[in-house]
Formats: structure tokens, sequence, C-alpha cells
């Protein structure tokens, strides 16, 4: 599988994300693209399993197939279908039995991927609003768990990737 390296591709999504989420309060629908593999089966299994709550944040209708969106104006966006990301150096948390990854390059805007997980599925969470992120991930599991898991997050020192003390925080593939 093709690794894409999220650094160079994440401004420019979450620069497209963050005019979204300012226009996304003047109107009903919240206009969203789909993302490339958005027609995947898996996709429609999360989609109608996404919550009506999210950091007690209402669901809104969006535009775009296997997307979802929470706020008014929406500060909570969701796209599946994306190519997911191979092993990176960026953190990864694990909430839930679920892991992310999490890319804050863009702050206040926060990207967090479901890492190893097929199809790929990010959500992005506008911190301006006063969202908690941790309580968006954990609201999001159990639709977010539906996926196949592929692969985990492991520290960089697990996978021998540099010495025992070197600083653990990297994120590789596991074997």
């Amino acid at each position: 599988m093709k690794s894409v390296t999220s650094r160079s591709v994440v401004p420019a999504v979450v620069l497209g994300l963050s005019s979204v989420i300012l226009l996304s309060g003047c109107s009903g629908i919240v206009p969203l693209e789909a993302a490339p593999d958005a027609n995947n089966p898996a996709c429609a299994d999360l989609t109608v399993r996404l919550p009506s709550e999210v950091a007690e944040l209402p669901k809104r209708t969006t535009n775009a197939q296997s997307t979802g969106a929470w706020g008014d104006p929406a500060a909570i966006l969701l796209t599946c279908g994306i190519e997911a990301t191979g092993p990176t150096t960026l953190p990864c948390i694990t909430v839930d039995g679920v892991d992310w990854i999490r890319d804050d390059s863009q702050a206040p805007l926060f990207r967090f991927e479901a890492y190893g997980r097929s199809p790929g599925v990010e959500v992005v969470i506008d911190a301006d609003a006063d969202v908690s992120g941790t309580t968006a991930l954990v609201d999001l599991n159990s639709a977010i768990s539906v996926l196949p898991q592929e692969r985990k997050c492991i520290g960089a020192v697990d996978a021998g990737a540099i010495p025992d003390n070197a600083e653990d925080g990297a994120t590789v593939e596991a074997p």
C-alpha cells in the first residue's frame, strides 16, 4: 500500500476544511467533499452508525457521501474513504481501543486519523469552538470500530527503530 506523508497533505486539507467550518454556520447543510473511497461499503456501515450528538454538539446534514458534521457552526467534521496514512512519526493515542494519529500542525484545527483502519477515516476538530478532542473521539469510537483494523500504533522503541534510551512517541506500523 502506498504511504502518504500526512504533513504534505494535511495543510491543504485543513485549509479547505477551515473554510468549510467557517461557512457551515451560514446554511442548514454543511458543504464537504467526498473522499476518493467514499463509496466503500465499510464507509456506509460507519455512516449509518454516526451518533446524533458528538461532544454535546448536534449532528448536521452534509452534502457529501460518507461524511459527518456536528455543531452550528460545524466544529467537528468526519470524512470516511481517505487514503490511509502509513507509518508516521506523528503522535498516536489510543482511545477505548481505537488508535488515532493526531496532527496539530494547523492548530487550532486538529486532525485525527483512525490509524490502521480500512478505509481511512479522519476527524477534524476546531478547538476554537471549545470542543474536547478526547470527548469527540470517545463519542465516535463505536462507529469507527466497525472499520476493519489492519495495523496498530506502536512506539518507535517497541519497533526497534531507535535505541531503548531514546524518547518514545513515534508511531510506526506493527509487523
